[in-house]
């Protein structure tokens, strides 16, 4: 698997490549922006990690330059900048995943992994995700499901883009709220459960084909198998 890494920090850069490569991977590396989205559009990679912090052009531009030309490549931002403004700018460039240093490694490669496995069984287009018969739609933030519009509050709609995007992975209760509502899940509230439950009713109720599934004790999953 080819990997380029945009990343101007010579220590990040080595420990990046160093780990990677010891986990078969092929590694390109940029060190500013004009030389990511060069080799973004020139090469084909499997996954592109994405720092935000660079010279000449930053993260969130070069991530959007990448989607102009790419929509399928998988973006992973690392950066510094962990605000909840700063992922939602990181998200709305067009980024898949967004990673907050420090990180450990093995959490990078659980992300890339995820990211890699679940893309063939996505398709997406600028403006949408789809996973069988539901359609996510980006700009009118609503969904449609067998010809019928769904309409969805903010939340519901962060909630089922995440899941959407993590297709045929579990993701835990704890990680939701982590990533859906910028909590920590010390604080005992079961709204995960609750909006879990409420797309329920708005995007599998009267199909035969489930897409919101529960794994006891794990948390939840979604996949069209």
């Amino acid at each position: 698997m080819k990997i380029l890494v945009v990343e101007d920090e010579l220590k990040v850069v080595e420990f990046l490549k160093k780990g990677l490569e010891e986990q078969d991977y092929e590694v390109d590396i940029a060190f500013d922006g004009q030389m990511g989205e060069r080799l973004a559009v020139k090469n084909t990679y499997e996954i592109i990690l994405l720092d935000v912090i660079l010279p000449y052009m930053n993260g969130y531009e070069l991530c959007k330059k990448i989607r102009v030309k790419n929509q399928k490549v998988p973006i992973i931002m690392l950066t510094a900048l962990g605000t909840t403004d700063d992922k939602l700018t990181g998200f709305d460039s067009g980024a898949d995943d967004y990673l907050v240093k420090p990180f450990e490694f093995k959490e990078l490669i659980a992300r890339i992994k995820a990211l890699t496995k679940r893309t063939s069984g996505i398709i997406q287009t600028q403006n949408t995700l789809k996973i069988s018969d539901l359609i996510l739609d980006i700009d009118k933030k609503n969904a449609q499901r067998c010809g019928k519009i769904i309409e969805l509050t903010a939340k519901e709609f962060a909630l089922l883009e995440f899941l959407m995007r993590n297709k045929g992975r579990v993701v835990s209760r704890v990680e939701i709220a982590e990533k859906v509502w910028d909590i920590t899940f010390d604080t005992g509230t079961n709204v995960v459960d609750v909006y879990i439950n409420i797309l329920r009713k708005k995007i599998d109720k009267d199909v035969d084909n489930k897409l919101i599934h529960t794994k006891i004790g794990q948390g939840y999953i979604f996949d069209d198998k």
